[in-house]
């Protein structure tokens, strides 16, 4: 008789579990640049099977209907001629300065300069004002993507601290980035 050969174990990858990111939402007719109040997403469930473990995310919230946004408030071009004076200035990962910033960093000091406070990091100038959509995005809105932020200058246009190999400059606004009015 033959001896019997078993065949090799198939060892499969362990399942990449992404977690769900917290949707935090504020009406836009009530969020001020004081009012930070935030919601949190359902938390996610996990179901686990005996093959692997799979991560369920908890259904979206309905979007909040769209409002007309107000007009901005003048600062807009204010905001944009500043931001524009330091095209230029080299991207340093934590700066705050003229001297090297980051894209939060820029975004924090042109706002200053205009005599408004944004929060330091972009995932908390996300929530520094209310979201309007593409279409009535003004000069001097913010323009925000996970992880990055800039400052809309108008015709489909931003100006950010991108990254080390080219600073701060302004360009084409890319992807599908959402539009932050910041109260003036």
């Amino acid at each position: 008789p033959e001896p019997v050969v078993e065949p090799e174990p198939v060892v499969e990858p362990e399942p990449v579990v992404e977690e769900t990111p917290v949707v935090e939402a504020t009406p836009a007719a009530e969020t001020t640049t004081e009012d930070a109040a935030t919601t949190q997403a359902p938390a996610a469930t996990t179901t686990t099977t005996q093959a692997a473990t799979v991560q369920e995310a908890a259904p979206e919230p309905e979007p909040e209907p769209v409002q007309a946004a107000p007009a901005a408030t003048g600062y807009g071009s204010t905001i944009v001629g500043i931001a524009r004076q330091y095209s230029g200035v080299p991207y340093v990962y934590g700066g705050t300065t003229p001297s090297g910033w980051d894209c939060s960093g820029f975004t924090s000091y042109v706002f200053a300069q205009a005599g408004i406070s944004l929060p330091r990091s972009s995932s908390a100038q996300r929530y520094a004002g209310y979201q309007v959509s593409a279409s009535q995005a003004q000069p001097g809105d913010l323009v925000w993507w996970p992880g990055h932020v800039g400052i809309y200058t108008g015709n489909g246009m931003h100006i950010a601290a991108r990254n080390p190999s080219s600073g701060t400059y302004e360009g084409p606004v890319y992807g599908s980035p959402v539009y932050i009015r910041v109260a003036g």
